[in-house]
């Protein structure tokens, strides 16, 4: 593990749901989860901060047994409680383009992700996947209804996702990245899903954004995750921890490397730093 010393008194702690949070068949070890209570009564904000829509967090939150501020989306939608603390949406018409020019032609559902709702274009086995995981059945919709819809409400999605075989996702992201600017950000969250979300928004804003609501500076957050779209809030908190199953890329920008997810890795960093 790689170490560097860093110690204050923490009051919040965002942490990253798949890969980190939960082993890799959708566990929460035990030490994990009493880690995370013992944090919790001790005051210390718990933030899961995840790419799932809200029913996959809100299940996390019920597993855990704790009231936990609910990063969304990506970071595009902030649940505190009941109450949205910030919500941000893509352009009525990226929808549509990657849909037509990657989803369809490569016969890809698109993902959509609206506030509390989840809509495909088609099922398929990462989409069956997903719903068991996050307890969810998706809409199956044409996407001109949802495009009609927006219009009429001006404005988009919260998050848009491709996910295929590990093989064809990095040809499709390479494709995406070339298209030149379209209104839109993205990111691998995993090897096989490839996350759209509008541009500017990443969880080290939705950090940052979670500080100021709570009067928290953000030398006193922790955050832990795993993957590309974590990097962001891995570099904006005060301690910044890496899964021992953790991209290179973001084990570089980490102050720790911890255990892997599915060796309570959060339990671990945590009994060290708090």
């Amino acid at each position: 593990m790689y170490w560097k010393a860093k110690r204050m008194g923490y009051k919040l702690l965002c942490i990253d749901i798949d890969g980190t949070l939960v082993t890799d068949d959708s566990r929460i070890p035990m030490q994990v989860i009493e880690s995370l209570r013992n944090a919790a009564s001790r005051g210390i904000k718990i933030a899961l901060v995840s790419g799932r829509m809200p029913a996959g967090v809100y299940k996390i939150e019920r597993e855990l047994g704790i009231e936990c501020i609910k990063v969304c989306n990506a970071g595009t939608y902030i649940l505190m409680g009941e109450s949205c603390i910030s919500a941000q949406y893509l352009p009525i018409g990226v929808a549509p383009y990657i849909y037509r020019e990657f989803a369809e032609k490569r016969k890809i559902p698109l993902w959509i992700f609206r506030e509390k709702d989840w809509y495909v274009t088609n099922i398929d086995k990462f989409v069956e996947r997903e719903a068991k995981i996050v307890s969810y059945q998706p809409t199956v919709v044409e996407i001109g209804q949802l495009v009609d819809q927006w219009t009429r409400e001006r404005k988009g999605p919260n998050k848009l996702l491709v996910a295929a075989d590990e093989e064809l996702t990095p040809i499709v992201f390479q494709e995406m990245g070339t298209c030149g600017s379209k209104g839109f950000d993205m990111a691998r969250s995993a090897a096989t899903y490839i996350e759209i979300f509008p541009c500017g928004v990443d969880k080290g804003k939705a950090l940052h954004k979670i500080c100021e609501v709570l009067d928290v500076c953000v030398e006193e957050a922790i955050a832990i995750g795993d993957q590309e779209l974590d990097i962001p809030m891995i570099e904006a908190a005060g301690l910044g921890i890496a899964m021992g199953n953790a991209i290179p890329e973001l084990k570089e920008k980490a102050d720790f490397v911890t255990k892997t997810n599915n060796e309570a890795g959060i339990a671990y960093a945590l009994q060290r730093y708090l």
